[in-house]
């Protein structure tokens, strides 16, 4: 048998000699070295100017590519040599990165986490694209403790500190996670905005959520939450008596923000289907967003996809029309379209009617969608503890005996147990929420007492600090609404609860500015829905496995919430 150096298969052989002397041989070396150079000059370039363009890399790698066809056109294997070159550009480009950002020198390689989520956040990306980024994160954070790196550059923080030193005033600012998901064409949000551009919007939205203008609703919510009893009670009267509660709810919600936000438009309550599938387009609307905020530098790309985009464009479209009928027909009463347009004329210029149309969408997606959630979730914690849903009827036919308007706010004061704040502590509506981040030219911020650097963005996820038995105990991962009790109500013994770390409306500043209307709204179908009927899992229901189907998209989604509806006596 021939040894293998005799058959010149070894690097230092003949024939690779003569190769390496040939002239394919020495173009090929010399495209792999220049491949080699450019991918390492591609990631200097991205690590030090930041570029969030997609157009950069992409010309980038189009220009590599190029040139390498350009250069080896006339040799007979060019395909064998493109191959080789563009994967060891790729390999250039990516490994200094994967090598960098798992190495001692980075500026967070002093915070535990995945190897993956270090390197690249496509695994944040997907984990969102699958739903479970907050079960994945509290894995996490019971294996490493209160700090996590969940991304190259990014930290998720459980620590009531947190809370203060992120959200609170003089925290820290907004960053790419929100402007990445910015499409040029469409003016800011509220949600984006930061500064004096923030305050100046807040103001309004302030005016549309004063105490003054929530009186103003109140007839709008009554009457979208009596159209609810009516379809309920239709649905009772069937042989079956079967509904997806959640489904109803979702109606009720979208019906009564579209109301809110564009003087109506939406009748998916006295429909009683969504035909145009209007409640699917606004999840898939908030899953792309939230998939997209992941990797700010393909958003411009991946907005253009069709799959994609079709969505974010449909729901913009049923706003602008809607929006467009609201703004000819003017004010028939005080809604939040006229606070926010200032039809009052109270500013010195007027927001024009594309921002309005644009906050409106916002008003949509933060108020039919996570009042849905925190309204869907209530009922089933409640049918799920039976003794804790007795008190609620209880209370609610004390408070509201036969007879007596379910709908009147002046009596919300005397409820304790439809009070849903063990529901948006174990079960809130954003249960990762979105980040913030650490400006670049800062000298970097202290969290928690802990140095962060510059270009971090960090997280303070509620679904895990709300779990946290340093500030919620006993049994923090049960539903327990007497932990809101004072100790003579029947609070249980050694009760820790630290409102500060209760956050289903985040904190600050830039809270949610419109939790007291969720909250009115939220006592309003409760008190009426029960005083009206009784309510218990429909058989054979998997009470255990609908919590599988709660998926966090930004927003939490849910799947069907099958529940037996049977009207009261006298109801």
């Amino acid at each position: 048998m021939r040894s293998a150096e005799a058959s010149g298969t070894v690097m230092g052989g003949p024939r690779m000699a003569a190769f390496r002397n040939s002239w394919p041989g020495r173009v090929s070396i010399s495209m792999l070295v220049k491949a080699v150079a450019l991918g390492v000059l591609t990631h200097a370039i991205f690590h030090h100017a930041r570029p969030t363009a997609p157009l950069v890399p992409l010309l980038l790698t189009g220009c590599v590519l190029g040139w390498t066809l350009v250069s080896l056109l006339s040799a007979p294997w060019v395909a064998s040599e493109v191959a080789s070159a563009a994967g060891t550009y790729v390999i250039a480009l990516f490994a200094p990165v994967a090598i960098y950002r798992l190495s001692p020198f980075h500026p967070l390689a002093g915070y535990p986490g995945p190897a993956l989520a270090k390197v690249t956040k496509l695994w944040g990306a997907w984990n969102t694209w699958k739903g479970d980024q907050h079960h994945v994160w509290m894995r996490l954070h019971r294996k490493y403790g209160p700090f996590v790196r969940t991304g190259p550059n990014e930290l998720s923080v459980v620590d009531v500190k947190a809370v203060v030193d992120v959200f609170g005033a003089g925290g820290i600012p907004k960053g790419e996670y929100y402007n990445s998901r910015r499409d040029p064409s469409v003016p800011q949000t509220l949600l984006a905005m930061t500064g004096e551009d923030h305050d100046n919007r807040r103001r309004l939205w302030n005016r549309g959520m004063s105490n003054e203008s929530l009186v103003e609703y109140e007839g709008v919510v009554v009457k979208r939450a009596g159209q609810l009893v009516d379809r309920l009670r239709e649905e009772s009267r069937r042989r079956m008596k079967v509904v997806d509660i959640v489904q109803w709810i979702n109606f009720f919600t979208f019906d009564f923000m579209g109301d809110m936000a564009f003087g109506g438009g939406y009748n998916l309550l006295e429909e009683g289907r969504d035909e145009k599938g209007l409640w699917n387009t606004l999840n898939r609307f908030v899953l792309a967003t939230a998939v997209v905020g992941h990797i700010p530098w393909a958003h411009d790309v991946l907005i253009k996809l069709p799959f994609v985009s079709h969505d974010l464009v449909a729901f913009r479209q049923i706003g602008q029309k809607n929006a467009a009928a609201r703004h000819q027909a003017g004010a028939e009463v005080k809604d939040l379209w006229y606070h926010l347009s200032d039809e009052a004329e109270l500013e010195k210029t007027r927001p024009s009617v594309r921002d309005v149309i644009a906050d409106g969408a916002l008003a949509m997606i933060a108020g039919a969608d996570t009042t849905s959630s925190a309204l869907s979730s209530f009922f089933y914690y409640m049918l799920c503890n039976p003794t804790y849903y007795q008190r609620l009827r209880d209370e609610i036919d004390r408070v509201y005996p036969d007879g007596a308007d379910a709908t009147d706010t002046s009596k919300h004061d005397q409820l304790v147990w439809t009070d849903a704040n063990e529901t948006l502590r174990i079960a809130p509506p954003l249960p990762t929420n979105g980040p913030r981040q650490v400006p670049y030219n800062s000298q970097g911020a202290t969290i928690a007492e802990r140095f962060v650097p510059p270009g971090t963005q960090v997280y303070v996820p509620a679904y895990i600090l709300h779990r946290d038995p340093r500030f919620f105990s006993p049994s923090p991962d049960t539903f327990l609404p007497s932990r809101w009790l004072s100790a003579k109500d029947g609070a249980p013994a050694g009760n820790v609860l630290d409102r500060t770390a209760f956050i289903p409306f985040s904190y600050g500043p830039a809270n949610c500015v419109g939790r007291q209307l969720a909250r009115m709204e939220m006592r309003m179908v409760v008190s009426l829905l029960v005083q009206k009927f009784e309510f218990a899992f429909a058989e054979g229901f998997d009470r255990e496995g609908w919590l599988g189907t709660v998926h966090d998209h930004l927003v939490s989604t849910r799947g069907p919430l099958m529940v037996r509806v049977t009207e009261r006596e006298g109801a």
